[in-house]
């Protein structure tokens, strides 16, 4: 079996791959690895805490490696912390890395691009499924997950801190993925069949953060109008005993 780790987001797409993965003789999952903001202790982008994401490591029984950074960091950066994080798992003789992509092919590439540079070979065991028959296997097969983050340029307040079920996959507009593969919504799997036990926790605040792209050191913004998306939902989960 080829040793492998896991990049975790803490949501649905990762705790399906990691599921079928499991299901197989080919690969060994020992490691979810996860870059958090270390200025907030939170997932990065999910806005996850980090208590929460350690609990849900510790009840599918895989060891958590984390890649910190700062709230707002450049390319150039990013790709050198986690350069340096792939070449120490490297070094511990792991040679594949798993990822929860479905139809992104630009940002595939980009991994598998960066990936040949180490020696490691890039594994989607989600790629080019169906994404309304992926969430539906998701429920059926029990596993349970909650939004955490809303792109509030698609979808409003409501849909934010709600169970990704039927009726909140049948309630998306058309124009929505069902996995929110385009990055409309995050969610948070707190069980399923490959956790010991649920996760606990409360639903806190409900906020609205919108960001401004700043300059950075490899002046990705200039005379240029920003990519992405810059306004977000985000429901606050805490922790409970």
């Amino acid at each position: 079996m080829y040793k492998t780790y896991l990049n975790w987001s803490s949501g649905k797409d990762a705790a399906l791959a990691l599921y079928k993965l499991q299901k197989t003789k080919e690969y060994q999952v020992e490691k979810l690895v996860t870059t958090v903001n270390s200025e907030v202790d939170r997932v990065s982008m999910h806005g996850l805490r980090t208590e929460l994401l350690v609990k849900q490591a510790e009840s599918i029984g895989v060891p958590l490696k984390l890649i910190e950074l700062k709230e707002t960091v450049s390319m150039e950066t990013y790709n050198a912390a986690m350069n340096e994080a792939v070449m120490e798992l490297k070094s511990e003789d792991y040679s594949h890395s798993v990822f929860g992509d479905i139809f992104l092919e630009d940002l595939k590439k980009y991994r598998e691009e960066q990936l040949d540079k180490m020696g490691i070979e890039a594994v989607f065991p989600l790629w080019k499924n169906d994404t309304k028959e992926l969430i539906i296997e998701f429920i059926d097969l029990g596993f349970k997950a909650i939004t955490l983050c809303i792109n509030a340029k698609v979808l409003d307040r409501s849909f934010c801190g709600r169970e990704v079920d039927l009726e909140f996959i049948n309630s998306l507009p058309a124009n929505v993925d069902p996995c929110g593969e385009n990055g409309e919504f995050h969610t948070f799997v707190y069980d399923g069949p490959n956790f010991r036990e649920p996760i606990k926790f409360e639903i806190g605040d409900i906020i609205e953060k919108k960001y401004s792209p700043s300059k950075t050191e490899d002046d990705c913004f200039k005379d240029k109008t920003p990519s992405w998306d810059t306004a977000f939902w985000y429901c606050d989960l805490i922790p409970k005993q």
